[in-house]
């Protein structure tokens, strides 16, 4: 169960998504949906910080693709910020680190 989803903005078309916990299926749909709120309202660029992150599982890993092609889609980009541990290595073995800015 993820325990946080904080959302800030730090630019007029930009946001900056603050996960903790895990991220399982219920709270990917959750999260899927509040991004999507944002693209709509003109955020183009999300930063998204996952160092408190513990686990995501394949429908997270999916909102974080269908996320980052909308902003593409937008003209913008989605940067992963604090990859460590497990969630690291996941992203490697998916080549996920090829496809996202990783800071």
């Amino acid at each position: 169960m993820i325990n946080n989803i904080e959302i800030s903005a730090t630019h007029p078309n930009q946001i900056k998504v603050v996960l903790e916990g895990d991220l399982y299926v219920e709270e990917a749909t959750e999260l899927r949906e509040r991004l999507l709120q944002q693209i709509a309202k003109g955020v183009k660029n999300i930063d998204i910080v996952i160092s408190g992150l513990n686990y995501i599982d394949s429908s997270g890993l999916g909102v974080l693709i269908a996320i980052q092609k909308r902003c593409i889609q937008k003209g913008g980009s989605v940067k992963i910020h604090g990859l460590r541990g497990n969630i690291k290595e996941l992203f490697e073995l998916t080549r996920l680190n090829k496809v996202f800015d990783i800071e």
